[in-house]
């Protein structure tokens, strides 16, 4: 039995392991071709999706859970491919892009001006506040046009519906081919009930 003066002898603070492994195992990432990465959650992985004006899937990108939205853009807009009805090549640039703040960033901006995509995509707070500090030489502030963005919508609505299928929304499968392929089947069965 404890002495009643040793149960609080050293008074330490508690235990912060979570940053860290434990003694003997390491936490190692996962090989890329798992497409998993550990955030708030835990290990996780993220679906960057672009569709069109009814919501049906166009491109699909699957990365680790901590990717930025703003890193994939470009890759995933690189990856829309939608057949002509007759002869000629596949369609590549979208007539308009709709993004959120996530995507605001000036590179962003001048590699859609680049393409000729025009864009609706809100400014960050933060960034119009540098510009106006600068006066003049802060430039415009981007077009935004409040009625185009409400459009985005189509976007959310798109994952809700990959959400119902269950092996999506949990992701059991262990590679990111296999996950993305899930991903794929879904977006043609969409597109197959459109038609």
């Amino acid at each position: 039995m404890a002495r009643p003066d040793r149960l609080h002898h050293r008074p330490r603070s508690p235990a912060r392991r979570g940053h860290r492994p434990k003694r003997g195992s390491r936490w190692q990432d996962e090989p890329d071709d798992h497409a998993l990465g550990r955030s708030r959650g835990g290990l996780t992985a993220k679906i960057h999706l672009a569709c069109d004006g009814k919501g049906r899937p166009l491109a699909v990108l699957v990365t680790p859970g901590r990717r930025h939205d703003s890193i994939c853009a470009r890759p995933l807009l690189e990856r829309i491919r939608v057949p002509r009805a007759g002869l000629g090549r596949p369609r590549c640039r979208p007539d308009q892009v709709i993004a959120d703040k996530a995507h605001s960033s000036r590179g962003f901006r001048a590699y859609l001006r680049k393409r000729g995509i025009a864009h609706t995509i809100p400014e960050k707070t933060d960034q119009r506040r540098h510009r106006l500090g600068r006066g003049h030489r802060g430039g415009r502030p981007p077009a935004f046009n409040r009625d185009v963005s409400r459009q985005r919508n189509m976007v959310e609505r798109c994952f809700n519906r990959l959400k119902g299928f269950r092996g999506i929304a949990t992701r059991y499968e262990k590679t990111a081919v296999s996950y993305e392929a899930a991903v794929a089947l879904a977006s043609s069965l969409f597109w197959a009930r459109s038609v």
